[in-house]
């Protein structure tokens, strides 16, 4: 397994390492998780998930997976779109705090408690650099996904303008571990932007989500390019 590392920091955790660390850190923030993102992102996260929500394209009624649903952002937004959400996460705590009716279930997102083809959708918000394996956590997605269902990834990204790039690099690297850490848990927002060295390059996920059982692939740059969705469908 590859080892990743940040330029001037200790390798970052791998395999049933990063499982726990995970699990310990969003346990550690749940209390201010949502405050905190809507702070750091200036409101536009919430923004980002309705956009996610609407390139589903599912009918209402539609039964949603939410991976990693955290305190139940996603779910909501997907339930005020008339679809049926149900919200799976690692962590107990996050979903203690969540602010949902959608059912919730704590499990890991390599094994999803769903028998096969049981969804019509599935959406995943900035948790992809999380999984221990992005590719065996989409050959799960696409293994809960009825043919014709639809997959939805919302992650973090990086402008390509250069100007824009400089200018979010700074914030993204610096102020968000601060503002993130004086307002919660401090270790957790270090690990943020050092997280983001777990996610293949864009080329690479793309290929991934198609070798999983996927086409009509599609990537769009929300916020001046902050932020990327990744739809799919599954074939």
């Amino acid at each position: 397994m590859r080892q990743v590392k940040a330029a001037g920091a200790p390798p970052l955790p791998e395999g049933e390492a990063k499982v726990a660390a995970v699990r310990s850190m969003f346990d550690a923030i749940a209390p201010r998780y949502e405050r905190v993102n809507r702070l750091l992102t200036f409101g536009m996260d919430a923004r980002w998930r309705r956009r996610t929500v609407a390139a589903l394209g599912l009918a209402p009624g539609s039964v949603v997976l939410d991976v990693a649903a955290g305190t139940g952002d996603l779910c909501r937004a997907l339930e005020a779109a008339g679809l049926a959400a149900v919200g799976v996460d690692l962590a107990a705590n996050m979903l203690a705090h969540a602010r949902t009716p959608a059912p919730l279930v704590q499990a890991d997102a390599l094994r999803l408690p769903v028998p096969a083809a049981a969804t019509d959708g599935l959406t995943c918000g900035f948790a992809l650099r999380n999984f221990v394996d992005v590719g065996a956590f989409l050959a799960e997605a696409a293994r809960v996904l009825r043919p014709g269902g639809r997959l939805a990834l919302l992650e973090v990204a990086a402008p390509t303008n250069p100007v824009l790039a400089a200018g979010h690099a700074v914030y993204f690297n610096q102020v968000v571990p601060l503002v993130g850490g004086l307002l919660s848990d401090r270790a957790a927002y270090r690990y943020l932007p050092r997280s983001v060295a777990y996610l293949p390059p864009v080329p690479a996920l793309l290929q991934l989500v198609r070798r999983a059982g996927f086409e009509a692939v599609e990537r769009r740059l929300l916020s001046t390019g902050i932020a990327q969705l990744v739809t799919a469908t599954r074939r």
